[in-house]
């Protein structure tokens, strides 16, 4: 069928909207229709080296309109959320973990299927697609099962994408992962989509100290709004305010920022038997502490997809967002799909927290 997309021409250009073809779905796919997506950091941070032509994209949430003969659990007409996709074989999948599948990168990051095709071809050749197994910059998408999250038909379709990435992550690696007690002290480590997600979700584990850094003073006061008891301003000063909030150190940290040296306050602001999730991919490859700084029983934890199972949390999610415990819409700002040129540039610059592309 013939669908529209944003498609990367060469790494580092301007997303392009173009038609091109996309094939139907495999026995274990789902082909949905797309009400909205997400606008994620891995998107962008993928688009500057990426194998191209592409398409990215994979906070997508729509319509099931075709399902293959061996999926069960999911039917045409069902609303969707998109998530990543994973074995459903190895170990980590068999236990409840599929955000660290063994082959999550070749499932996830390959821009093909398990077999190197693809479903989406333009000018008769196949293209680099299957983004973290969705590639949902276009107006249809076809999706391993493993990556299509059945939800609530009353949920809003142009707010749910982003729970199948962002908001999972960041909620999932606090709720999931750290698992702060009530009266617990956490710090988190840039103020966007992700960092906000782990703000409500300290709030709901009952954390009473929850301090935000970031270079930026409207996601800092967006924060606050939402639950932090504190905003710091990222820069040479953070860690002096961070330990005047915390003189003994927070309890746990959270890095959604992907720099060695924010990650590196991260680790030294905890306390004695901290606990540090990093969750953030950046633009830093490596990251060094002083060995005093893991000396006192402190954890250094990786956390993808916020350590869940995305057809239990994102539901999960969901329901506290329709209970008026998740106000992620206070940050999202919505586009049409032919502006995400206008997306692009405000999730770069952080004018919009969270920006989704509609259809």
């Amino acid at each position: 069928m013939r669908v529209t997309a944003a498609v990367l021409d060469r790494p580092g250009e301007p997303f392009v909207l173009r038609d091109v073809e996309l094939g139907p779905p495999r026995p274990d796919e789902v082909l949905v229709r797309l009400s909205a997506v997400g606008i994620c950091a891995t998107d962008l941070e993928f688009a500057t080296f990426f194998e191209a032509p592409a398409v990215f994209g994979h906070e997508g949430a729509g319509i099931v309109e075709r399902v293959g003969d061996q999926v069960a659990g999911i039917a045409p007409g069902d609303h969707v959320a998109l998530s990543f996709t994973s074995c459903g074989h190895c170990r980590p999948c068999l236990t409840g973990s599929p955000g660290y599948c063994t082959r999550f990168d070749a499932l996830n990051f390959s821009g093909r299927r398990p077999d190197g095709t693809s479903a989406v071809s333009m000018d008769g050749t196949e293209i680099n697609a299957h983004f973290l197994g969705q590639s949902s910059f276009a107006d249809h998408v076809v999706a391993p099962a493993r990556a299509v999250v059945p939800i609530a038909e009353d949920a809003d379709l142009a707010l749910a994408g982003p729970f199948g990435c962002g908001f999972q992550t960041g909620a999932g690696g606090v709720l999931n992962v750290l698992r702060p007690g009530p009266g617990s002290s956490i710090a988190i480590f840039g103020a966007g989509a992700v960092g906000v997600s782990a703000v409500l979700a300290a709030v709901l584990s009952g954390c009473t100290t929850v301090a935000v850094v970031d270079l930026n003073a409207e996601r800092l006061a967006t924060a606050r709004s939402l639950g932090a008891t504190h905003g710091v301003a990222g820069g040479a000063g953070a860690a002096g305010e961070l330990a005047s909030i915390a003189p003994d150190g927070f309890d746990f940290a959270v890095d959604t920022t992907g720099r060695a040296d924010v990650l590196r306050t991260a680790v030294e602001t905890l306390g004695p038997l901290g606990t540090c999730g990093v969750i953030g991919v950046g633009p830093s490859e490596e990251m060094t502490f002083d060995w005093r700084s893991v000396l006192n029983g402190r954890t250094i934890t990786g956390i993808i997809g916020g350590g869940a199972v995305p057809r239990v949390f994102v539901p999960e999610l969901l329901a506290l967002h329709a209970a008026g415990r998740f106000p992620v819409q206070e940050i999202v700002t919505h586009f049409p799909f032919e502006r995400i040129g206008e997306a692009v540039e405000a999730a770069r610059h952080g004018t919009a927290g969270k920006a989704v592309l509609t259809f």
